[in-house]
This record gives structure tokens, sequence and C-alpha cells, in this order.
């Protein structure tokens, strides 16, 4: 199936082309990946990381006191609070008392420390990744991430400004109405890579961003929100 067959589907769905591209996300340039702050980025992981389990809206009304609970997300000054700091988290109502999910703020501290050290920031990582290896950036951040996996990840990225696709059960469906042979919940490196190469002849086909053919996939079949 075409992707102008799939556009057509969500228009016609969505109550015409105007009103269809209206509902497209925006998302960032290279050098607007490479502007932002490395405690932009852990802030989106570690919201993205608290919104899994929780309602956004709460989250997001809380996020001011998370931003200064944990100092602006600042990476360095971060890596210099001791373990009795962070064991103090646990009882501190600013933020989600969540052992696990502070602990990632931690790890994951660490790791954007990593990739500086690699690319010299997390943006420049992001912006020197091909959306056309997204699911090989999805995978790097689950191994040397921390519970930045799944779903997790993919919103980070697309809260991150990153051009790439959300892999819902709308955008799933979509897939597998082109007759690719995906499972519902697409987990494998083998679904993963069906789904990575679908959505390069897409954009092959159309010359739209990533997370343009995600949304409008979406809509094709159903009315999740990308």
């Amino acid at each position: 199936m075409q992707f102008q067959t799939i556009r057509a589907r969500a228009e016609q769905r969505k109550g015409g082309k105007n009103q269809l591209e209206m509902l497209l996300p925006s998302f960032a340039t290279n050098e607007q990946l490479r502007q932002q702050g490395d405690d932009r980025y852990l802030s989106k992981m570690t919201q993205s990381i608290n919104n899994a389990g929780f309602n956004w809206k709460v989250i997001a009304n809380k996020w001011p006191q998370f931003e200064e609970a944990f100092f602006g997300f600042n990476p360095t000054t971060l890596s210099m609070l001791s373990p009795e700091q962070w064991e103090n988290y646990q009882s501190d109502r600013r933020v989600v008392r969540h052992a696990q999910k502070i602990k990632a703020v931690y790890d994951n501290v660490l790791y954007i420390f990593d990739i500086q050290r690699q690319h010299g920031s997390f943006g420049n990582f992001l912006a020197e990744w091909p959306s056309s290896d997204f699911v090989g950036l999805l995978a790097h951040m689950k191994k040397h991430g921390s519970r930045l996996g799944g779903n997790t990840g993919q919103w980070f990225l697309r809260h991150a400004g990153k051009d790439g696709f959300v892999m819902t059960g709308d955008v799933v469906a979509a897939i597998q109405a082109c007759g690719v042979d995906i499972a519902d919940n697409p987990t494998s490196k083998r679904d993963h890579q069906k789904i990575q190469d679908t959505f390069n002849r897409w954009h092959d086909e159309s010359g739209l961003p990533y997370c343009h053919l995600s949304r409008i996939a979406a809509c094709s079949v159903g009315i999740n929100r990308l």
C-alpha cells in the first residue's frame, strides 16, 4: 500500500487535508537539537520516565517542583550529590517518591556524561543519529540509559524534538494493514526493523518527516494522540 493511500484515509477520518495538517507534530532541526542544553534532555528523560504509570497532567503540574528539587537537572550539580542526598529524595514531596525512578535520574546523569565524552553533548549525539535508523537509537537508549526502553524512550525523543515515530497501537495497526507481519505489541529486534523499513519506504515515497508519517498513519486507523 502506498503512503498516499494512507494519507487519504487519514484526511477522510480527520475532516480534510487542513484539519489533518493541524495535528502534525513539530520537530527540531539538527542545529536546534545541538543548541539544547543537556540539562533539558535530562529533564525530558525524567519527565517521560515519571509519566509512565501516572497521569501526564499530574506530572506536568508538579514539574516546577521537580525542577527545583533536582537543581534544574544540571548534570554536573547532580553528580556532586552525596548518597544521603539521593536517599532523601524518597521522602521529598516535591517529586514522585519512587525509588527506581529516582535512581534513574542518577543513572541518566552518568549516561549523559558518557555521551558527552563521545560526542560533546547529548544534542550532538541526537543530531548525528539518522532517523533512518531510529530503532537503533531506541535500542542504544534502552541498553545504555536507565528506564528509557519501550514507549518511554519514544516519547522522550518526541518531546526532545528528535524526528522519529512512536509505535502506538494505531501506528502498528496501520503498518499491519500494509501487509507487514509484525506482532500487535512489537518488541523484537526483527519487528522493530520491519517497522523501520516501512517508515523508510514511506519517507522515500513522500519526503515527509518521520514524526508526520507516524501521526498520519495513526490517524488513518484511529484517534490515538501522537
